[in-house]
């Protein structure tokens, strides 16, 4: 008997589940600020930098935008049907769903090698106003850009893991692109190829999307899931899947579409504002890792069982301790963020890395870390209301919501951008999320799936509360510190003791309030029958 055939009948802690996902998170965040720093100290926020970030970027984008985004939202609510009907169909649906996926994929990755120019261009039109420079980075995209194949591959095994309440090994293997990267850099400052050191670090980024992918095999295998693909369209499951995917596209990953927008925006600014946008992005993505992405993963799962066995109350219970959580999780990692954001990028890409970055270029992304704090809170309520709907299979509202923040994010970034330069963009950022988030919410309480309860204002009320205490407990003691100007190790000891200090004291306001650890814990009555 494989493992996927066995009979779950045990309840599921959704805050072990999540605690799983998130220290698992946690360890390729900081190998991904590791690989930062290594970046931060080769390539600094110089031309080179931003073209190699638009290659990296490029296969990223169309990753999160169909495998993670889309994909994901799409086909875990199917998959939840077919593999409570048993291992025999599970097996008849995945089949051809693997080989339609991975021949779509193939087509994608050979288009998007042969149109390397155009997809550079359409990401950073500004770069052809310096010669040379948007023909070099179409190189490299050219080199990246088969990434995509594997990485996706590595996030449809992702998602068969995860739907089998395997959360561990899909959330640590992005530690392999990391320590892939930080190889390619100590190679390319090692001077051991004749390649130049931005395309050293583009073959970077082609063998960690191998080695991922490689590294989530044997788990797969071990469930039995392991399918031989077919093609066959007309299959229930993945018509179902198809059906469902298009408008997914944008309502799963438009946080990718309004990057893109900045990405563009962006290049047609000073040299440098790419770089600052993506430094500022990197430490915003260590709590929106840590918080949202590992709520949302355990969420859509266990919020799709619950849809399939008509259990509302669960439904509604389960989605307002993830609002809870996530938002006493996500405030004090925003008023972090804001407050100290010049100290944070200092700490990170000055005293930690050395090497290239700038005093000037740190106040820079600074500023925009100070605007993408600001939509921390909303991301974190999006990877948490989002998967409400797809439980329903339910793509078509998502999808206008995300529409109404791709508008937002377009019309202030045009509004903006040129007067506030790349920090007009990080505030479109903001605005863009949590556009998003109320439609979500309006859209939940429309449809009668959800209202704000008790269980809900509980904890977000004295996360407000704590939150509030934590922000103007660091604006007097830390406000007035010359971060930017402190000795590198000073400027450590400093940021070590100050975050310490400070979260330590929200937790202790938290505890004051009533709060107790075990308020976390939240079990899934769902049982697979």
């Amino acid at each position: 008997m494989t493992e996927a055939s066995q009979d779950p009948k045990q309840p599921r802690n959704l805050a072990r589940q999540g605690g799983v996902v998130a220290s698992m998170t946690l360890v390729s965040r900081i190998t991904g600020l590791v690989r930062d720093v290594f970046l931060s100290y080769l390539l600094g926020a110089s031309q080179f930098a931003d073209m190699f970030f638009v290659a990296f970027r490029i296969p990223n984008f169309f990753r999160r935008l169909f495998a993670e985004g889309a994909f994901s939202q799409a086909f875990v609510p199917v998959l939840m049907r077919y593999r409570d009907q048993g291992q025999a169909e599970l097996m008849n649906f995945l089949a051809p769903l693997s080989g339609i996926f991975s021949l779509g994929l193939c087509i994608v990755v050979i288009l998007g090698m042969v149109f390397a120019d155009g997809l550079t261009f359409l990401f950073a039109p500004g770069f052809a106003e310096t010669p040379g420079r948007l023909e070099a980075t179409a190189d490299l995209v050219f080199i990246t850009f088969p990434y995509l194949g594997f990485i996706s591959l590595t996030a449809y095994a992702g998602a068969l893991l995860n739907a089998h309440d395997r959360f561990a090994v899909p959330a640590i293997t992005p530690v392999l692109l990391n320590f892939a990267l930080i190889g390619a850099t100590l190679v390319a400052i090692a001077g051991w190829s004749d390649r130049s050191q931005i395309e050293i670090l583009a073959w970077g980024v082609l063998v960690a999307g191998v080695v991922q992918l490689l590294f989530q095999v044997p788990s797969v295998a071990r469930l039995g899931l392991l399918a031989k693909p077919t093609i066959d369209t007309k299959h229930e499951g993945v018509r179902r899947v198809g059906k469902l995917l298009i408008p997914a596209v944008l309502a799963g990953s438009v946080g990718q579409i309004n990057a893109l927008i900045n990405t563009v925006l962006a290049s047609m600014l000073m040299t440098g504002s790419v770089s600052w946008l993506y430094y500022a992005d990197r430490l915003l993505e260590l709590p929106v890792g840590l918080v949202a992405i590992a709520l949302g993963t355990v969420l859509l799962p266990h919020l799709s069982r619950m849809a399939a066995d008509k259990d509302e109350q669960a439904f509604r219970d389960t989605l307002s301790w993830g609002i809870g959580l996530g938002l006493m999780l996500g405030l004090p990692a925003a008023v972090a963020l804001f407050v100290l954001a010049d100290g944070l990028i200092a700490t990170v890409f000055m005293s930690i890395a050395g090497g290239a970055m700038t005093v000037p270029d740190a106040r820079m992304a600074g500023l925009a870390l100070e605007m993408f704090a600001l939509a921390l809170p909303g991301f974190v309520l999006v990877r948490i209301l989002a998967p409400a709907f797809y439980a329903h299979e339910d793509t078509q509202k998502p999808f206008k919501y995300a529409s109404y923040s791709v508008v937002a994010n377009l019309i202030v970034s045009l509004s903006t951008f040129q007067w506030f330069g790349h920090v007009g963009l990080a505030w479109a950022t903001a605005i863009a999320a949590w556009v998003n988030v109320l439609g979500l919410y309006f859209g939940l309480t429309h449809s009668g799936r959800y209202r704000v309860d008790i269980k809900m204002l509980k904890p977000a009320g004295r996360a407000v509360l704590a939150a509030s205490l934590l922000a103007v407990g660091l604006h007097f003691a830390v406000g007035d510190l010359p971060w930017l100007h402190m000795p590198e190790l000073q400027r450590v000891v400093w940021m070590a003791g100050i975050c310490v200090v400070g979260f330590g004291g929200y937790f202790l306001v938290l505890f004051i309030l009533g709060f107790r650890f075990q308020d976390l814990n939240h079990y899934s009555s769902q049982s697979v029958e």
